[in-house]
């Protein structure tokens, strides 16, 4: 029967070479990868590829020769780092990686954090299925095993039949302070909830907007939930009797995510609570899954917009900031269901509305997540520009009427300069 592993054994389980998969958030194994670090002098060619990490360790400094970091999105703990070249980037749309990883990776190991083990020899994986839950009997496991991640449901299962060993390291979860909510992020809110009926299905984020939004929902009934992310709000939204899921096309009742992240009051409310699953990234965020959910609605941000709709959504300022992540997923996905509806959001300006997010062009250097044929709505704080099945000329017009007031006669002049609108 699988056992208890030391130090030496784990590292006795890392190949020549191996890649090693971790997953995001506090999936983050602490122990094993302290152990991986102690031991890194012994490594030869070994890699560890995730998405959001959590913390700034010693390897993704760059410190070991033998023990490095790929990136699949950036974080407070890997950002510099990138900026500095000191570290790869892949680009991906969140439900390709568990694909993506099979095909450019030996897929080594998954090693993750999961809670203990029940009466019948499984373990969850808490807060994530993510992109390691569809590797399950199919890849070697090794587990940290954490008594204070809380034990979920959904196709994040494994039992101890099929891993490869475990370790123990007991630590609380790491907490994401939620976004403060502003009057922009209100004012912006204001316009999307005029959009969201009762029975709607939302796909909602983390940050202020998302917060607003979810701060002017109570009152709705019969919403449904499938997002990539599960936030803190979607506690208020259940308590409030917002949140029943009675009328999903998939799922029916049922809150489906593939991680959450959040504060203790959300991992407390997931914990044993059989009405949240969490599933795997390729299903969750699949387009042709998302479209199944015909009146799925999408809350989403961006950093700059230009008059064509390109959202520059992972640069800032022309630097990369994090990644691409699910965005273009749900704006596919809203596009495919029979009454789905997209919102990219910004504030109209930055810098104390010194510079403008509504741009002729985007900022030098600045990627686009979402293209100009996949944007649905633009909203910031002056009201919603609607793009889907409007012209070029027309929709960089509606650009520039939810652009900040200071900056529209430039916009306009520049606009029709260039030949953008006639």
């Amino acid at each position: 029967m699988t056992k208890k592993l030391d130090p030496q054994e784990v590292i006795g389980l890392v190949g020549q070479g191996a890649d090693i998969i971790v997953p995001i958030a506090n999936g983050e194994p602490v122990r094993l990868l302290d152990i991986l670090e102690e031991h890194a002098e012994g490594l030869q060619g070994v890699k560890i590829h995730q998405m959001l990490a959590l913390r700034s360790r010693r390897y993704i400094q760059g410190e070991f020769e033998n023990l490095k970091h790929v990136s699949y999105f950036l974080s407070g703990a890997t950002r510099k780092v990138y900026q500095d070249a000191k570290m790869e980037l892949v680009p991906n749309n969140f439900h390709e990686i568990p694909r993506m990883l099979q095909k450019v990776t030996k897929m080594s190991m998954i090693m993750t954090v999961a809670s203990p083990m029940d009466e019948h020899g499984y373990f969850t994986f808490g807060t994530q299925a993510d992109y390691i839950s569809e590797f399950v009997g199919k890849v070697p496991f090794i587990l940290e095993v954490n008594k204070h991640m809380p034990r979920t449901y959904g196709r994040n299962q494994i039992h101890i039949s099929q891993i490869a060993g475990f370790v123990e390291h007991h630590e609380p979860l790491t907490e994401e302070k939620t976004a403060a909510v502003g009057d922009k992020d209100l004012l912006i809110a204001a316009s999307i909830i005029e959009d969201i009926q009762d029975g709607d299905t939302l796909q909602i984020g983390i940050g202020s907007v998302p917060n607003a939004v979810i701060s002017m929902l109570k009152d709705h009934r019969h919403l449904g939930i499938h997002t990539e992310m599960l936030p803190d709000g979607i506690v208020d939204l259940v308590r409030s009797g917002a949140v029943d899921g009675t009328r999903k096309f998939t799922n029916a009742g049922k809150i489906i995510g593939t991680f959450a992240f959040g504060s203790q009051k959300l991992y407390d409310f997931i914990d044993n609570n059989p009405v949240v699953e969490f599933q795997p990234v390729s299903i969750v965020n699949d387009p042709r899954e998302i479209a199944k959910e015909k009146n799925i609605v999408s809350i989403n941000a961006t950093t700059e917009v230009d008059l064509f709709g390109q959202c520059a959504s992972e640069t800032v300022g022309g630097k990369y900031y994090s990644s691409s992540g699910g965005q273009i997923d749900f704006a596919r996905g809203v596009r495919f269901a029979e009454n789905g509806k997209g919102y990219i959001c910004m504030a109209s300006t930055a810098k104390n509305d010194t510079i403008s997010r509504i741009k002729l062009q985007l900022t030098p250097g600045s990627v686009v997540t979402t293209g100009k044929n996949d944007v649905d709505n633009i909203v910031t704080e002056h009201g919603i520009a609607r793009l889907h099945g409007v012209s070029i000329s027309e929709r960089a017009k509606r650009l520039i009427s939810v652009a900040h007031p200071n900056f529209r006669d430039e916009l306009l002049f520049d606009a029709k300069k260039q030949g953008i609108i006639i």
